[in-house]
């Protein structure tokens, strides 16, 4: 479980986290959704510690980040896996390689203990016999399954991906949801997503916050949302006609 409690940010004097508090469960999907500029992605740094807020709490099972010592914080970034918007992959490095960085970097294993990891998170994302591919022999959605077996090869507790679904049609979209949802679920991992795509929002959904302009707008789940009557909440996912109609369908 992930608590932040009354965050606040600001950069050169402007604010950009106004007062926020909310809680991530483990073993759910925890979605943050909000228009470009509106937050969100500042958020995820604050809680990922790329980023240090002015003040409030951030508890990761109980244990406050704003106040570890510099050994616990690395500790804790141990437990931390994390899936970046683009995939972030190493070119210079062939998938294996990719998965492995995080195993080199924190873990004390053996080459073969490595290898035994690598094959079973890559497994675990339909990717078997891909160890040797480059990057740039990727598809799109290929690449985020290995940003994904990286993000869990040290097994951690907490799960940031940062919109998993950028640049994906929606049928791949839906494949990274499912991997995400069955991976969050399976090994009890406290995961956040951050995300526009409406897709994950009504796929996997289970607790969603809204950021409008640095505050916590709304609160819900993906069985609610399209119920709500927050009128920039409504705007922010019904902005064209299909959507308009399918809310009012959803009310009938």
């Amino acid at each position: 479980m992930i608590q932040i409690k009354n965050i606040y940010k600001s950069f050169s004097g402007k604010e950009v986290l106004n007062n926020i508090s909310a809680t991530f469960e483990s073993g759910k999907t925890n979605l943050t959704i909000g228009r470009s500029g509106s937050g969100k992605t500042v958020l995820m740094k604050c809680m990922v510690g790329l980023e240090t807020i002015n003040s409030g709490q951030i508890l990761f099972d109980g244990k406050d980040m704003t106040s570890m010592s510099k050994k616990e914080r690395h500790l804790l970034r141990e437990k931390i896996g994390m899936v970046f918007q683009n995939g972030a992959l190493f070119d210079s490095m062939n998938v294996a390689d990719n998965v492995r960085f995080p195993l080199r970097m924190f873990c004390r294993m053996t080459a073969a203990e490595m290898d035994k990891r690598v094959d079973f998170c890559l497994d675990r994302v339909n990717m078997k016999n891909v160890h040797s591919l480059t990057t740039s022999e990727l598809s799109g959605g290929m690449r985020k399954r290995v940003a994904i077996a990286r993000a869990i090869v040290t097994n951690p507790m907490y799960l940031f991906c940062d919109e998993p679904n950028s640049g994906l049609d929606p049928q791949t979209s839906i494949v990274i949801d499912s991997l995400i949802k069955e991976i969050t679920e399976e090994y009890n991992i406290t995961t956040i997503v951050n995300t526009h795509d409406m897709n994950s929002v009504m796929g996997i959904g289970d607790h969603i916050i809204f950021i409008y302009n640095g505050n916590l707008w709304w609160e819900g789940n993906r069985h609610n949302i399209t119920k709500t009557t927050n009128p920039e909440l409504n705007d922010f996912m019904f902005n064209n006609e299909l959507t308009k109609l399918l809310k009012a369908s959803a009310l009938d």
